[in-house]
């Protein structure tokens, strides 16, 4: 192959890799409390299937809008934004949801020991479910 060819095949996969990446980063974000629920569980089942089957519940959940129902463990305050933690039956995990602007306003009503029904998007599992961009819905 000629030098020229082989710099317009480096010139194409540059421009093809440039738009994807601008594609990328341009993607629109999610709007939790809009978006229709894809599936609803409660903190006990989402934290069993991840802890049974990490490959399986990552397809089933993955990016996806999730509404889980459990008992506040815990509610404080990260980087300015309110993270519930959603007690289950297994002592070394828990659901994480990290809560929205607007959301983050509304937690100081609730406390340790109430059930909430929580609506985010699941991100995956580190020892803990993570959800992101989370909306109070009760």
């Amino acid at each position: 192959m000629n030098r020229k060819k082989i710099i317009l095949v480096f010139i194409t996969l540059g421009t093809v890799l440039g738009f994807l990446g601008y594609q990328m980063y341009n993607k629109p974000h999610i709007d939790v409390l809009k978006s229709s629920t894809e599936i609803s569980i409660s903190a006990n089942k989402i934290l069993d299937e991840f802890s049974k089957d990490e490959t399986a519940a990552n397809k089933k959940y993955l990016e996806k809008v999730i509404l889980v129902k459990g008992e506040i463990s815990e509610t404080k305050i990260e980087r300015e934004k309110g993270v519930i933690t959603l007690k289950t039956n297994d002592n070394f995990g828990n659901i994480l949801c990290h809560l929205s602007t607007e959301a983050t306003k509304k937690m100081s009503k609730f406390k340790p020991g109430e059930i909430v029904s929580i609506k985010g998007i699941c991100t995956g599992f580190l020892m803990d479910v993570i959800l992101v961009k989370s909306e109070i819905m009760n």
